[in-house]
């Protein structure tokens, strides 16, 4: 039923997201995936590649282990041929061997439904991702708890592991992503 409903989400919303300049990405082991939603999937990142605007990543068959298990296995075997010399690993070298090279790692992880935890999802990613917990479950969540989740976002001062001072000016470090999140989810 889910694999039938992501179908006709992809074939609803494919043009809009194009028209829109929205490109479409996935994470997770999609070989799993059925072969119609693997191949709806394919048209749609296909067709949506070379837009500019926003990037909608879907995971999809995706667990943060497995992502890490993925990258621990190509820096081994890079290890035993000699491409990458025993004890050298960067975390640079980790981060473009995950389904997410080349994404930017989440500034904001909005957590529905009251949970404190991040349940296997982007383990390496999230390391200096803030965090918004609210009770309400996601099919209730709608643009003002959005509005809020970002507003309770921009109120932080990002430290990325340092404390205040260490930053030097002081001054909240805030993203200008956030900017463009907001005209995005307002249309202004």
């Amino acid at each position: 039923m889910l694999m039938r409903l992501l179908v006709k989400a992809l074939r609803d919303e494919t043009d809009r997201l194009h028209r829109n300049n929205v490109r479409l990405q996935t994470i997770g082991d999609t070989s799993a995936l059925p072969e119609e939603v693997r191949i709806s999937l394919h048209e749609s990142v296909c067709k949506t590649q070379d837009n500019t605007g926003l990037t909608l990543v879907l995971a999809l068959s995706y667990s943060g282990r497995w992502d890490l298990r993925q990258a621990v296995s190509s820096l081994v075997a890079d290890a035993r041929t000699g491409a990458l010399p025993a004890g050298e690993v960067t975390d640079e070298q980790i981060a473009d061997r995950l389904s997410t090279r080349g994404i930017p790692d989440p500034d904001l992880l909005i957590r529905s439904s009251g949970e404190f935890r991040i349940s296997n999802f982007l383990l390496w990613q999230l390391a200096y991702t803030e965090m918004h917990i609210t009770t309400r479950y996601w099919p209730a969540f709608r643009r003002e708890h959005l509005y809020e989740a970002i507003g309770d976002y921009q109120a932080r001062e990002r430290r990325f592991g340092m404390v205040s001072e260490q930053l030097g000016s002081g001054e909240t470090s805030k993203p200008r992503a956030v900017a463009r999140i907001l005209r995005g989810v307002t249309g202004t």
